[in-house]
């Protein structure tokens, strides 16, 4: 981990330690949480602390408000508390220091969105939302001056950020979009609509994709990405959506209606294919050109788009890891708390079974999900792998939190516990960030290309 300066910000957090080393054999009674042994996934004393510190933030921070925000879908301190991620480095932790940032690598990042997911799913997926796909795009794909007036506010949390691609028949196909941009001047005229965005309407600054050649051979090659500023003129959202789970994160449409953009605003890098060869490195930085708050060039936006789709899967896979760990912290507590019969019911075989089968679970993903990581640490990146570690992440969480319920029984199936919500929240991670048929697809193709080479 390089983020010594990261670590250095969450040295004034409660010294308070989570015990969670296997050499001390505690016994679990009095604990509320599995404990969680790094030692078996190699990560450094830094990154410990690192969880440690998150850890306890976020349950202190933002557990205890977790059923509420499910249950109202809002919560009225989210501004606050992300001034409280901004002041702690987590909003910053891959941007670089010099704009405030906490130069953290992708492995750190997947901790943060893992202890956070563990407190509440629909907060996290905000977080991942703002400090992945909306910072790190900028990170990697904005001028030194798009860089310099947008990710220090964005860093502390004074600025929410987001990221819009969807629309209601661009899901999936996302090159198929309607939303279109014509150049007139010094601005471009947005047209259009953009839906099931997160933070749509708490964001300040959105990356916003939309046509700018409806008339290319080949429709990947018409998108144009733009920084798009809350206030700007002809721009506007629509209210929050009912969801089934991951509530709180607010869910919605955007609206441009004749919407200005100034011609400094294409972010991404100009070469076809960039994003298949070096997709999600931090590579060769795209400076200031004649138009300059346009993140890149002209037409390339789908690049940018997809440059930031394996990294995006990736730490986004923290969701579903922590959501995970929650389901085991709630089951296996109770499994040892609950008596039937005169005894513990984790005594009994088939609970056992159960609990093993989910421990499995969640220490296999742990592990995949890891070693991709350091992977994209160290500059090794493979599509088929940033799609597989979020497929099998999601796939298992759902199963994982299928196994606490049934655990719990009957107080499973009611929602003073939190084995409901977690199930809602996993949920999602089949169908967000690509959906699990696709994420199917581009492993196969993946496959099937190196056997064509």
């Amino acid at each position: 981990m390089s983020a010594r300066i990261f670590l250095r910000t969450l040295n004034h957090i409660s010294s308070r330690q989570f015990k969670v080393s296997r050499a001390s054999f505690q016994p679990l009674r009095n604990y509320t949480h599995y404990p969680i042994d790094d030692d078996i996934f190699g990560l450094t004393e830094e990154q410990k602390q690192l969880r440690r510190t998150v850890f306890e933030f976020a349950q202190a921070e933002l557990a205890p408000h977790a059923d509420k925000i499910d249950k109202e879908n809002k919560w009225d301190d989210l501004r606050n508390f992300w001034l409280k991620l901004g002041n702690l480095g987590l909003l910053g932790i891959t941007a670089p220091a010099k704009y405030g940032g906490s130069e953290g690598g992708y492995l750190d990042h997947l901790i943060c969105m893992e202890e956070i997911s563990r407190a509440a799913g629909g907060i996290a997926l905000s977080y991942g939302a703002h400090s992945n796909l909306c910072v790190n795009q900028i990170v990697r794909n904005g001028s030194e001056e798009q860089k310099e007036k947008y990710l220090p506010k964005l860093i502390t949390g004074e600025h929410f950020g987001a990221l819009a691609m969807s629309e209601t028949t661009a899901g999936s196909d996302v090159v198929s979009m309607k939303c279109k941009a014509e150049k007139k001047g010094d601005y471009y005229i947005l047209n259009g609509s953009k839906f099931w965005i997160t933070n749509f309407c708490d964001a300040d600054t959105l990356v916003v994709y939309a046509k700018t050649d409806m008339n290319s051979a080949k429709p990947q090659h018409g998108v144009t990405a733009f920084l798009i500023e809350k206030g700007m003129e002809g721009f506007s959202t629509g209210v929050p959506l009912d969801k089934l789970g991951i509530r709180g994160s607010n869910t919605g449409e955007l609206i441009f209606e004749d919407c200005k953009v100034p011609v400094k605003n294409v972010l991404g890098k100009e070469g076809r294919g960039i994003y298949v060869l070096f997709s999600g490195l931090d590579i060769e930085r795209v400076l200031a050109s004649a138009e300059k708050n346009i993140l890149g060039k002209t037409n390339r936006g789908i690049y940018v788009l997809f440059s930031g789709l394996d990294i995006e899967r990736l730490v986004l896979s923290g969701g579903p890891l922590g959501l995970m760990q929650a389901a085991c912290d709630i089951a296996f507590k109770y499994a040892h708390d609950r008596e039937q019969f005169g005894v513990k019911i984790g005594t009994f075989q088939m609970l056992q079974a159960k609990m093993a089968e989910m421990y499995v679970k969640l220490n296999t993903t742990r592990s995949y999900v890891y070693t991709i990581a350091r992977s994209l640490d160290k500059g090794l990146i493979l599509p088929k792998d940033c799609a597989a570690s979020i497929l099998y992440a999601a796939e298992e969480a759902t199963k994982c939190a299928l196994d606490a319920i049934q655990i719990l029984g009957g107080n499973g199936y009611i929602n003073d516990y939190a084995t409901g919500r977690i199930l809602r929240d996993c949920k999602l991670y089949e169908i967000g960030a690509g959906t699990t048929e696709v994420r199917k697809l581009v492993i196969g193709r993946a496959l099937n290309s190196e056997y064509t080479k």
